[in-house]
């Protein structure tokens, strides 16, 4: 199975042009689309996202993940390899909480064939022949990398930010909701916030925060837009506040 995580968005040719390189190179292979709308030039954001996404996938998974503002510059193509999945896409930290959790086992680059492939897409023109090749059982071709030298393997485990805006207004937090007491509250734009468990125990115009079905902590109002009523988006900082051994700061974990 392949499964794509982009930014494409809905619109354009984008993921149609991307699919048509892994019919034609993997036609017996399933495509997942898993998400479209990952968060626009923001890898780390949509790295904390990925990471809480792919669990139910099986063993032998190829992840093509594309949030890649640094396309045609000298970042990285790459080849991950856990005990569970491969990973392809640029070296700029996407990939690594979800391949750190896994436990990385080896990384390398992906050559440049010998037709130039365009400098803007390089979902289309390098990754998706890559993730073909390793679904069909081929081996990575390229040069190996030491694991200490990829983008983001000193990232933290959580991300206390909003990273995804769901089409509710939902604000997806990088929090792992396991970290959280029901005790706990966070405070976000100027407000603090307490738990309910559903959205149907929670007060109707109310903010309130819940762990979400990716496992995440989740900001909502019942039947509003949170991101509208705050005034928050990708990237707003999370305080939390009540953990055991005292409150934490913003910077993750």
């Amino acid at each position: 199975m392949i499964v794509t995580f982009t930014d494409f968005g809905w619109e354009g040719p984008y993921i149609g042009q991307m699919e048509a390189v892994l019919r034609m190179r993997a036609p017996q292979v399933p495509v997942v689309h898993l998400q479209r709308d990952a968060p626009t030039w923001n890898p780390r954001a949509a790295a904390y996202l990925l990471s809480h996404l792919v669990e139910p996938f099986p063993a032998g998974t190829v992840f093509l993940c594309v949030v890649d503002p640094g396309v045609g510059t000298a970042r990285r193509p790459i080849i991950l390899q856990t005990p569970k999945a491969w990973w392809v896409g640029p070296d700029n930290g996407l990939m690594i909480p979800a391949a750190r959790d896994q436990g990385l086992l080896g990384a390398w680059t992906i050559p440049y064939p010998e037709l130039e492939p365009s400098v803007s897409f390089h979902g289309r023109d390098l990754f998706a022949p890559a993730a073909a090749s390793l679904a069909q059982g081929e081996s990575p071709s390229g040069e190996g990398i030491p694991l200490d030298t990829l983008v983001g393997v000193d990232w933290p485990r959580a991300l206390r930010e909003v990273i995804y805006v769901d089409a509710y207004g939902n604000l997806v937090t990088g929090i792992p909701g396991a970290e959280m007491p029901s005790s706990a509250r966070i405070r976000l734009h100027g407000h603090t916030l307490s738990h309910a468990r559903v959205f149907g125990a929670a007060r109707p115009g109310e903010p309130f925060w819940y762990v979400n079905s990716m496992g995440l902590v989740e900001v909502a109002i019942r039947c509003d837009r949170a991101a509208s009523r705050l005034h928050a988006g990708i990237g707003a900082g999370v305080v939390v506040e009540g953990l055991p051994g005292g409150d934490a700061d913003d910077k993750g974990a």
